[in-house]
């Protein structure tokens, strides 16, 4: 069982009948699902990752005043729910992750992975925003929210990015991956430098990842999990074995050569999407369709901003 779907079970059969029964005025008001970070959250856990974080548990979000009315009593009710569940132990948080369970505000959620307790409304803070930290506000499942704060700031995220946003990471993407892939990593080869050529190609494989991810119209996560999802979208998806490829073989000649060959038919696979899409009007090189990207952007202000605006978020 999947750890989404045994939080999931796990309320439906404990932690909905202890809300209804002692906490019936905040059943309407409180938001329950799991989300947030971790593997289950992205449905990407198995057996290995069952080593942290799974365990029969969930999120309940509140608004900041009926928090201060009911977390302490709320969050002993909550300890109080079965300690094992389908054979699986409830675990307390690890040292290094924190409340990622149990009761907590709306607003701190957010303001966690956004800066804000609400939804981006300028495009500067939308690329202030990590792509990963997008991600985890996103993963997961609202099991119930009958008043809607939580999932409106959710919907809005799931919306994706406004197009000015998206255009200037898309060229950010684009003019990164041009650099290092298609430029430096043979001049490193030139050089004889083989460790800053492979790091040349992690950066392009990088930058590619999240323009794949982008151009599905999705968040892409933290980087132990970049490949796993991107294997499972609907575009491009094809692309991440050679990718790994990429980062995974070493700089002789024949890998070299190989490697240069991959480069080019991925870029021309994305700038393919990207045309498809809109994003470029028809660009021959990664380049070129960084600048293209940058032209769409309706906003002079950000259009007129370094084409590297929007370049990924650690």
């Amino acid at each position: 069982m999947k750890g989404l779907e045994l939080a999931e079970l796990y309320y439906k059969e404990h932690g909905a009948a202890m809300m209804e029964e002692s906490f019936p005025d905040l059943v309407s008001r409180a938001a329950v699902g799991l989300s947030g970070e971790g593997s289950e959250c992205l449905g990407f856990d198995d057996e290995v990752s069952r080593d942290h974080d799974f365990s029969p548990s969930f999120c309940i979000w509140l608004t900041d005043g009926d928090y201060e009315e009911y977390s302490f009593r709320l969050s002993r009710a909550y300890s109080a729910l079965p300690r094992e569940f389908h054979g699986v132990k409830r675990d307390g948080a690890t040292p290094t992750g924190g409340a990622r369970r149990g009761v907590m505000k709306t607003s701190d959620f957010y303001r966690k992975f956004l800066g804000s307790p609400s939804s981006p409304t300028t495009v500067e803070h939308w690329l202030s925003i990590p792509e990963y930290a997008l991600a985890a506000a996103t993963s997961g499942k609202v099991f119930r929210d009958d008043l809607g704060e939580f999932s409106a700031v959710r919907e809005t995220l799931l919306r994706g990015y406004p197009d000015d946003v998206k255009f200037k990471k898309a060229a950010a993407y684009f003019i990164t991956a041009a650099q290092s892939g298609e430029y430096n990593y043979e001049r490193c080869l030139a050089h004889g430098e083989s460790g800053a050529a492979q790091l040349a190609i992690f950066t392009y494989v990088k930058n590619i990842l999240a323009a794949i991810y982008l151009l599905n119209g999705r968040y892409m996560p933290f980087y132990k999990w970049a490949f796993r999802g991107a294997a499972g979208l609907p575009v491009l998806s094809d692309l991440t074995d050679v990718l790994e490829f990429l980062i995974s073989s070493g700089n002789e000649p024949n890998e070299a050569n190989a490697k240069r060959g991959i480069i080019r038919d991925v870029s021309l696979s994305v700038l393919t999407e990207a045309h498809r899409l809109g994003f470029t009007d028809g660009a021959a090189s990664l380049e070129e369709a960084a600048y293209e990207a940058n032209g769409k952007v309706s906003s002079p202000t950000l259009r007129n901003e370094s084409v590297f605006a929007g370049m990924i978020k650690e």
